[in-house]
C-alpha cells in the first residue's frame, strides 16, 4: 500500500507546492468513495483558492500523473481509487514474498524498549485481574519486536513490603497446620486472609507482623529471610505454569527485593538532587509542581523503613544505566496512576531527561459483579480456573462438532486460552472489565476462536486446492473484484502494526483482526475459490494464502494460536 500513498504524495507534492511530508493522506469516512483521501485544506491560503475548487482542479491535474489511480474531487477531498487488479496483484504478492515477516519493519532498529508487565505479588494466587498487565504487555512486546526495537520484557514481581512480615507471623501462628507443598498458593492464601481477619482484634499478631517485616528489611533474623526465600520460590514456580499456558516469557524476571541493596544510594541520589524534606520524621519530596493537590512522595517512613516508591525509583534508575530505553513502559492497571504520576514527578524534579521517555500504561480494573476484587477479603476469581473452564468448554464443542479431529485435547487448549486473551485485547485498554462466564466462554461472534475457525477455514481450502493441484496456474487478477474490503485490510496491516505500537493500544490490532476475518468470510461466501477457470482459482487460492498467512501473524502478536485444523 506504501507504494500507492507514496506515488500520490509525490504527484500531490508537485502539483500542489508542497513538500511530500506535508501531504497527509488519509482513508475516507466512506469506503465508497475511494482507497484514499487528501484533505485540500492546507492548500487554501497557499492557493488562495476555496478547498472545493482546488480539489476540482488538482484532481483533473492528478489522473494525467497517476498510474492505475484515479482522482476523484468530493467537495473539499480529493478522493483516490486504486485499480483493482492491480491492487489485488500488489498486495497478494507482497505478503506472499514476505511471508511470515509480512508487517515487520525496522522502525525501531539501534532503540531499547523496556516493558514492566505482569508482575504479580508473591504468596497470592494469579486471579483474572492479573490478566490485563500480562497480556497487554505481552502483546506489545511482540508488537514492538516486530517494529525492530530491542525489547526487555520485565516481571517485577512483588516480593517485599509489609504485607510479607504478616505473612510470616501468620506462619509462625498457623503454619504446622498449613500445607504448603502440595498447593501453596491456596495454602498462603488462606494464611493471608486469616491473618486479615484476626489482626484488629489481636495487637500482639499486629505487631508480630510488622516485627517480621523489619527483620526481613533490615536482615537481622536469618530464620525470617529464609521463610520468605520458600514462599517466593514456591510462588514463582506456580505462577510459571500459567505463563507457560499464556505463552508469556520474559527477559528478567526481578522481584522488589533485588534492589534491596540499591535503596541508599537511590534515597542519597534523591537527596543530592536537593529536593527531598522531612516531614512529621519522614523524607519526602515535595511535588505541588504537578498541583496543589498532588501527595508528596514518599521515600522512608518515620520507622526507617522504605516503600514502594523508593523500590520503584531504584528500578527506574537501575533499568537507565542498563539499557539507556527508548521507552520505559510501565503495564499497570488505572488505579496506580498517582503512583506513576509521583514517580515522574520525582523524576522530572530531578531535572533527568529521559523521564518524558518513562510511560505509564494504564488499562481499566477488572471487576466482580459484587465490586472489586480483594485478595485480602477472598473475593477474587483465579485465573487458572477461568482458563481451565474455557479449555474444557473449547473441548465440549470439539467433540460434539468435530468428534474426529486429531488432538484435540491440544486445539481445545489453543481455543480456550486464546478466547481468554482475545476477550481482554478486543477492547481499548482504558476501559473497565467486569468481569462475566458466559462473556468469557462464549466462542461465537467477535471472538479469538472466531478468528482462530477462520484461518482453519482458509487452511482446509488451501489444503484441499494442493491435493486437487489447483491455483497454480497464472493468477487472472481481475477475479478479486470484489475482493477489495480483505485487500485493503491486508495492505493496511504494517500500518495498523505502527499504531499499535505508537499508541500503547493492542486493541487496534485484534480490530483489525476481527475486521479481516469478518471481510473475508463475506467475501467467500460469494465467490468459490475452487473448480473455477484456472486463472480465476489460482487468483482467489493466492488471497486465501495471503489472508491465511496475514491472520496468522495477527494472531500471533496477540498471543493467540493459530491452528489450522478446528
Amino acid at each position: 500500500m506504501q507504494e500507492f500513498i507514496q506515488q500520490i504524495r509525490n504527484a500531490l507534492s508537485e502539483r500542489g507546492g508542497l513538500s511530500p511530508e506535508e501531504v497527509k493522506i488519509e482513508q475516507p469516512r466512506d469506503p465508497a468513495l475511494g482507497d484514499f483521501a487528501f484533505p485540500c485544506f492546507p492548500l487554501a491560503k497557499k492557493l488562495k483558492k476555496a478547498p472545493p475548487a482546488i480539489a476540482a482542479e488538482l484532481a483533473e491535474q492528478l489522473n494525467v500523473d497517476l498510474e492505475n489511480i484515479t482522482a476523484t474531487a468530493t467537495g473539499p477531498y480529493i478522493n483516490f481509487l486504486v485499480d483493482r487488479a492491480t491492487l489485488a496483484e500488489t498486495v497478494v504478492n507482497a505478503v506472499l514474498t514476505a511471508g511470515a515477516s509480512y508487517g515487520t519493519s525496522q522502525e525501531g532498529a539501534g532503540k531499547k524498549i523496556v516493558i514492566d508487565l505482569s508482575s504479580p505479588n508473591i504468596a497470592k494466587p494469579m486471579s483474572v485481574g492479573h490478566l490485563r498487565s500480562t497480556v497487554i504487555g505481552a502483546a506489545l512486546q511482540r508488537i514492538f519486536d516486530t517494529l525492530g526495537y530491542e525489547t526487555v520484557g520485565i516481571n517485577h514481581i512483588g516480593d517485599w513490603g509489609s504485607q510479607f512480615g504478616k505473612l510470616i507471623a501468620a506462619l509462625d501462628r498457623w503454619g504446622a497446620d498449613t500445607d504448603l507443598e502440595s498447593d501453596p498458593i491456596q495454602a498462603l492464601l488462606g494464611l493471608y486472609v486469616r491473618y486479615h481477619k484476626e489482626e484488629e482484634g489481636d495487637p500482639e499478631l499486629a505487631e508480630a507482623g510488622r516485627a517480621a517485616f523489619r527483620a526481613l528489611e533490615n536482615g537481622t533474623d536469618p530464620e525470617v529471610r529464609s521463610k520468605w526465600e520458600h514462599i517466593t520460590k514456591l510462588s514463582l514456580l506456580e505462577f510459571d505454569k500459567i505463563y507457560d499456558r499464556l505463552g508469556v516469557g520474559f527477559d528478567e524476571v526481578r522481584g522488589e527485593a533485588y534492589y534491596e541493596p540499591h535503596l541508599e544510594s537511590t534515597i542519597q541520589r534523591v537527596e543530592s538532587a536537593g529536593i527531598t524534606e522531612l516531614s512529621e520524621g519522614a523524607l519526602i519530596v515535595d511535588l505541588t509542581h504537578i498541583s496543589e493537590n498532588t501527595p508528596p512522595c514518599l521515600l522512608r517512613k518515620t520507622d526507617g523503613t522504605t516503600l514502594y516508591a523508593t523500590r520503584d525509583l531504584a528500578a527506574v534508575f537501575h533499568r537507565w544505566e542498563l539499557y539507556e530505553f527508548e521507552r520505559c513502559l510501565y503495564v499497570v492497571g488505572g488505579d496506580q496512576r498517582l503512583h506513576f504520576q509521583q514517580l515522574k514527578g520525582v523524576l522530572d524534579r530531578m531535572k533527568l531527561e529521559w523521564e518524558e521517555r518513562v510511560e505509564h500504561i494504564s488499562f481499566g480494573m477488572m471487576r466482580l459483579p459484587e465490586g472489586r476484587m480483594s485478595t485480602r477479603k477472598g473475593r477474587v476469581v483465579f485465573l487458572e480456573d477461568v482458563l481451565d473452564r474455557a479449555v474444557e468448554e473449547a473441548l465440549r464443542i470439539i467433540k460434539e462438532k468435530s468428534p474426529d479431529l486429531p488432538d484435540p485435547e491440544a486445539v481445545a487448549e489453543q481455543i480456550g486460552v486464546g478466547a481468554v486473551i482475545f476477550n481482554d485485547l478486543r477492547r481499548e485498554r482504558i476501559k473497565d472489565v467486569e468481569f462475566n462466564w458466559e462473556e468469557i466462554l462464549s466462542f461465537e461472534g467477535e471472538t479469538g476462536p472466531y478468528v482462530q475457525y477462520t484461518h482453519a477455514r482458509l487452511s482446509s481450502i488451501l489444503r484441499k486446492a494442493e491435493a486437487r493441484e489447483e491455483g497454480g496456474g497464472e493468477a487472472d487478477w481481475t477475479a478479486l473484484e470484489e475482493a477489495s474490503g480483505v485487500l485493503l485490510r491486508i495492505g493496511r496491516f504494517p500500518d495498523v502494526i505502527r499504531s499499535a505500537g505508537r499508541n500503547a493500544e493492542p486493541s487496534e490490532l485484534s480490530t483489525w483482526v476481527l475486521g479481516l476475518a469478518r471481510e473475508v468470510n463475506g467475501w467467500y461466501a460469494k465467490n468459490r475459490v475452487l473448480g473455477q477457470d484456472s486463472g480465476v482459482t489460482a487468483a482467489r487460492v493466492a488471497l486465501v494464502k495471503a489472508t491465511q498467512e496475514t491472520l496468522a501473524t495477527g494472531l500471533r502478536l496477540l498471543g493467540l494460536a493459530a491452528p489450522p485444523e478446528m
